[in-house]
């Protein structure tokens, strides 16, 4: 069952009666519960009277698995089975429910949610248990030593009960300042690839609710007319072929300028009196270049001076050592702008209440960002506004705006309106592709020397490219010395030990909004690593996954996990032994704290049809708290990865995007890859990302292959499909 709620709603919930145990944590760490001062405490998991236990979930759903994950945890840690724990999304409330890696901000993103949840989860569903334990013992006359929770019943002592007889005692009980967490010998769920995820069910039989699915009684439809350049404003409309749409109810231009708000009773409605408007649009400061001038821009600033010395490194140190070296591996990249498209076009909803405030249903991914986006454009105090967390049919960052953009969309067309109706905010898929947020353009020039041992000698990287975090509101954790990390995360960075390393990078203008995209940079620093690094082997007459373990030889934790799965990937695709016909490539990174190698094997040639006959992943993500969510994750970040850099690419003429839906803009089909294989490292470290880390290995693993099978120099110029490769 899933359900949301409000904070003020969840603690009268706790209120209505005595038989409600709500354990959290207050902002200072301890541990709480309703019983003490429930305005002080964090609530992570609720227990009724009739023993239905809830988990408060703090990170949004949109198919990366946090709703199994964190409830599992609380599940595990209680004493239950996984079809025994229901769960509810969090309010908005970033005092309480922050994501810790983003300091006073809540939000779902960076492959944080496990990472970050793991020990409030489990404590907060260990303090429950030794609560109800202790309950349950004073009220049967036993030591609590003698009692445990298994399935939902308090046993021992010769004894059995559920555990909801004890719920109201349990709350007359100060909560344990230091619960004990369960030994990894005792864990049931974690780590049990037989957990299947609590919202498959829904989504499987329809009744599953995604924020596009919000119909409310008496509300309205909105849509944007958009500029097609980037920076368009508009002077004003006529709308008078809107007027025969049958539902059309009327237009306004934005009070920002930036489109007009098209308003009807129904979607259809909406469209079509979108398509029938005429706009009058100011585009002098509207952006006018294209793909072309943008990709020469940003190679014609490879050949310069970078702007940023990023490792601090003493150049002229690097162009000696290449200057002495035996060859020289040099590659320039080119990676184009990139769409999120997810499944579910974007769209929420606004609905006033009685009270004068309004609740924002949401697919949302930040909520703090829309919380406060909505209190200033509708001037109401944020206690007056709700958040409503629904399911989201993907993602992969496009929901998580530094401006909360199609929120505030929303809120702009609700406030033009006398507020009596609710507003719905409706992006079409072409919306999204044409006026959306995209991974910002990237080049890479590098050079490698290497000895007439083969060995490397020095690296020189330059990297150019559009920043994502300068001017928002991660600037400050994100940006050092001028540099963007999410520009170069994953290069100077790197876990190999190169020497005499000179890595830098200049920014370039944007030419759309730019946004993190799934993995962030590491979707091409990692594509440039691993295809040089293959590039250097193959010069070196060496084999690459034994060349990267020579880079990785050293003492380090990275160095020592990434040469584990390395090792394991290898070991499970047979590596050095593809059948006739195929070639294997390989690649290993790691991203958000979580470590992937993965070998692609391909039959076929560039020029007569590449097929992907397998894709054998290893991951090392610390504690597997859900196998079975983790190989899902690999499996859709690998073919994220892989379908992207094998045909799409957003271009721009005149500053107008080109691709319009799904024909241009090509997803992955499933009889793109044949198989794939994911293999998890035993580990008892603390749990790290999953939602990311599949995406950057694949890509260039893939590339790797090709090169292999031709004997050619790696694809360097995305997507693979426009520039010399054609897929069976």
């Amino acid at each position: 069952m899933t359900l949301q709620t409000t904070r003020r709603n969840f603690l009268k919930g706790g209120a209505a009666t005595a038989a409600v145990l709500i354990i959290g944590s207050r902002p200072d760490g301890v541990v709480a519960a309703a019983s003490g001062n429930p305005l002080m405490f964090n609530p992570f998991v609720k227990i009724d009277a009739n023993g239905t236990v809830t988990a408060i979930v703090k990170h949004f759903e949109m198919g990366q698995g946090p709703t199994t994950g964190l409830s599992t945890l609380i599940a595990e840690e209680i004493g239950l089975r996984i079809d025994q724990i229901d769960y509810e999304y969090a309010p908005s409330n970033p005092k309480v429910y922050n994501n810790l890696a983003f300091g006073p901000f809540q939000g779902t993103g960076g492959s944080t949610a496990m990472a970050n949840s793991f020990v409030q989860y489990r404590t907060a569903g260990a303090a429950a248990r030794e609560m109800l334990i202790t309950a349950a013992a004073q009220s049967l006359g036993v030591k609590a030593s003698e009692l445990n929770i298994e399935d939902g019943m308090i046993i021992g002592a010769g004894q059995s009960a559920p555990l909801g007889e004890f719920v109201a005692a349990a709350t007359q009980l100060e909560a344990p300042t230091a619960p004990r967490l369960k030994d990894p010998s005792e864990f049931r769920l974690i780590g049990n690839l037989d957990v299947r995820r609590l919202d498959s069910a829904i989504k499987g039989n329809g009744t599953a609710q995604f924020a596009i699915d919000v119909h409310l009684p008496n509300q309205m439809v909105t849509m944007i007319a958009r500029p097609e350049q980037r920076g368009g404003l508009a002077k004003g409309f006529d709308d008078s072929a809107s007027k025969e749409v049958k539902g059309y109810i009327m237009s306004a231009v934005l009070p920002n300028n930036a489109g007009v708000a098209v308003y009807a009773e129904n979607t259809w409605a909406a469209m079509q009196a979108r398509d029938a408007l005429e706009v009058e649009w100011d585009l002098s400061g509207a952006e006018t270049r294209g793909s072309d001038q943008i990709k020469a821009e940003i190679l014609s600033a490879l050949d310069a001076d970078p702007q940023f010395n990023v490792n601090n490194s003493d150049l002229s140190v690097t162009q000696d050592a290449l200057d002495g070296a035996t060859q020289v591996v040099e590659k320039t990249f080119y990676f184009p702008l990139l769409a999120h498209a997810p499944m579910e076009p974007l769209n929420c909803t606004i609905e006033p209440t009685e009270d004068g405030g309004v609740i924002l249903h949401d697919g949302a991914q930040m909520p703090t960002g829309p919380h406060f986006a909505l209190s200033q454009i509708l001037g109401l105090p944020m206690d007056k506004i709700q958040i409503n967390t629904m399911l989201a049919g993907g993602s992969f960052g496009r929901r998580a705006t530094p401006d909360a953009d199609y929120q505030s969309e929303a809120a702009l067309a609700f406030a033009m309106t006398d507020q009596s109706r609710p507003v719905k905010l409706v992006w079409a898929r072409e919306d999204d592709l044409r006026s959306g947020y995209y991974r910002p353009a990237f080049g890479h020039k590098v050079r490698v020397g290497l000895d007439a041992g083969g060995a490397i000698v020095g690296w020189d990287h330059r990297i150019a490219g559009q920043s994502i975090m300068k001017g928002t509101p991660f600037e400050a954790m994100v940006v050092h010395d001028g540099v963007d990390h999410s520009s170069v995360e994953g290069t100077a960075d790197t876990a190999y030990q190169i020497p005499n390393g000179f890595f830098g990078l200049t920014d370039t203008p944007k030419a759309t909004t730019t946004l993190w995209w799934r993995s962030v940079g590491h979707t091409h620093t990692a594509y440039v690593m691993e295809v040089m690094m293959d590039m250097a082997a193959k010069a070196a007459g060496q084999d690459p996954v034994a060349f990267r373990i020579n880079y990785l030889s050293g003492d380090t934790e990275d160095q020592k996990r990434l040469v584990g799965v390395l090792k394991l990937a290898a070991e499970q695709a047979g590596w050095g032994n593809a059948p006739e016909g195929r070639a294997q490539g390989v690649a290993v990174h790691k991203s958000f704290g979580s470590y992937v190698a993965e070998v692609v094997e391909i039959s076929g040639t560039a020029e007569g049809g590449v097929k992907i006959e397998n894709v054998t992943c290893a991951v090392d993500c610390g504690l597997a708290v859900n196998p079975d969510v983790i190989k899902a994750q690999m499996e859709g970040g690998i073919g994220y990865g892989i379908g992207h850099v094998m045909r799409d690419q957003i271009t721009l003429t005149g500053g107008a995007v080109d691709q319009y839906n799904f024909p241009d803009y090509e997803p992955l089909r499933i009889s793109d890859i044949a198989a794939i294989d994911v293999h998890i490292v035993p580990s008892a470290a603390a749990p790290t990302g999953v939602g990311e880390p599949g995406v950057p290995p694949a890509a260039p693993a893939l590339a790797n292959a090709i090169a292999a099978a031709s004997g050619e120099l790696p694809v360097s110029v995305m997507p693979m499909a426009d520039n010399g490769v054609e897929f069976a």
